[in-house]
């Protein structure tokens, strides 16, 4: 038996929550310098209580090749990964807007 999710009310296997959390999100992408003239590409905007940001942060790292974490509701990458961050949260569905 599936499980039904308490917010759309739907089965777990159609549930449609998490897709149109994406949609409704502004999410920025920019670059800082560190530490030693370090590149780092924070992410930010997205909504933690909808998303999973462990598993996101994970998908990003995997794509971009580089390490990185989640700190205070941003994710942020090790090295200038702008357009690669970019793209792939395009193709999860995200609105991107790169400074």
């Amino acid at each position: 038996m599936s499980d039904i999710c308490p917010v759309c009310g739907l089965p777990k296997e159609l549930c449609v929550c998490e897709n149109i959390a994406r949609e409704g999100q502004e999410i920025k992408i920019y670059t800082e310098k560190r530490r030693y003239g370090k590149l780092m590409t924070v992410i930010s905007g997205v909504d933690t209580s909808d998303i999973d940001m462990e598993g996101l942060c994970r998908d990003l790292k995997k794509t971009c090749a580089c390490g990185g974490t989640v700190k205070d509701k941003k994710i942020e990458l090790q090295g200038n990964h702008k357009d690669k961050a970019r793209k792939r949260l395009e193709e999860l569905g995200f609105a991107v807007e790169v400074k």
